[in-house]
């Protein structure tokens, strides 16, 4: 069964379509610290990067007068639950295994409490490297949905983290010069 890399779950309409509400520098920027946490964790890391990719992308948005209403989306966010379906969905139409994909979509529908009443839930360990690699990147207020990148530097950022997931370390694309 064909495995999609990374690339071609990122620019995949649909992901297209949600990073934008969410967040694509976050969407990247978590999956660059899930390949980190995967080693320590004992996680398979293109599990937790395709992972950390897409957790995000069951955002709603979340604006009042044009801004991110961060109390709104505090009071009211499920974005897990709608992400870890629309993630699912995603991964089979493009190949994923049945089994990567619901292991996936687990760790985006437990990667924050957010929607939970109290209580502890006892996570596996894609689904902790997914939580941390969220957090390592959040900022106050909602802000780190806020980020800009360009499509094209998006692009060079994913090829990147495919080469390293493949063995294929190529040089860091934010410190080459022309």
């Amino acid at each position: 069964m064909h495995q999609p890399s990374l690339l071609e779950i990122f620019k995949h309409p649909k992901t297209q379509k949600y990073l934008q509400r969410s967040g694509v520098v976050h969407a990247i920027a978590s999956s660059f610290h899930a390949y980190k946490l995967s080693s320590q964790y004992g996680v398979d890391p293109i599990l937790a990067c395709k992972a950390a990719l897409l957790h995000d992308i069951g955002h709603y948005t979340w604006y009042r007068d044009g801004k991110w209403d961060y109390e709104q989306y505090k009071a009211n966010d499920i974005h897990a639950i709608k992400g870890a379906e629309r993630a699912h969905k995603l991964l089979i139409e493009l190949g994923e295994e049945r089994e990567h994909a619901k292991a996936i979509s687990l760790a985006i529908l437990l990667h924050t409490d957010s929607y939970l009443p109290g209580g502890q839930l006892e996570l596996n360990p894609l689904q902790k490297v997914v939580r941390l690699a969220d957090e390592a990147d959040e900022e106050p207020e909602g802000l780190h949905h806020y980020r800009e990148i360009s499509y094209d530097k998006a692009i060079e950022l994913i090829k990147k983290l495919d080469s390293m997931l493949e063995g294929k370390e190529m040089p860091n694309p934010l410190q080459q010069t022309s």
